[in-house]
């Protein structure tokens, strides 16, 4: 698990320069969820809220991300994808799948299976933890 980690983090520079595992990880959030605020980012990652901040200015300086109030409560603002934003996690994505389906190229059809099997076990069962960890 170490490695594959290090290689994820490795491989993220070379998709994108710009865009860091941790960049790419909270603009798919942002994505998935339809926006959100740096305060739900930071729980969701169990990340001090200085280093969301951080992660947030540079990804708003970059012009991948921008705050726009909430309509029902517009003292608050969300964190949502500009078009630039959508493009690269696109780009990153295509980029990463690509990679994926290299590195399984003369995989047998069974091992494909088990392995995609295996995958969504591990994050059913992360997610569960993960859940019952925001619940204490």
């Amino acid at each position: 698990m170490t490695a594959f980690a290090r290689r994820a983090r490795a491989s993220a520079g070379r998709l994108h320069p710009e865009l860091t595992l941790v960049s790419y990880t909270l603009l798919g959030h942002l994505e998935e969820s339809d926006g959100g605020r740096a305060t739900d980012l930071a729980a969701h990652y169990g990340l001090d809220k200085s280093t969301i901040s951080r992660q947030v200015t540079a990804l708003e300086r970059a012009g991948l991300i921008e705050r726009r109030p909430d309509p029902a409560d517009l003292r608050v603002h969300g964190l949502h994808l500009t078009d630039a934003g959508r493009r690269i996690l696109a780009q990153v994505t295509e980029s990463r799948r690509g990679a994926f389906r290299e590195r399984l190229v003369g995989w047998e059809e069974a091992d494909l299976e088990r392995f995609a099997g295996y995958l969504v076990r591990y994050n059913a069962t992360a997610e569960a933890d993960d859940q019952a960890g925001a619940g204490q």
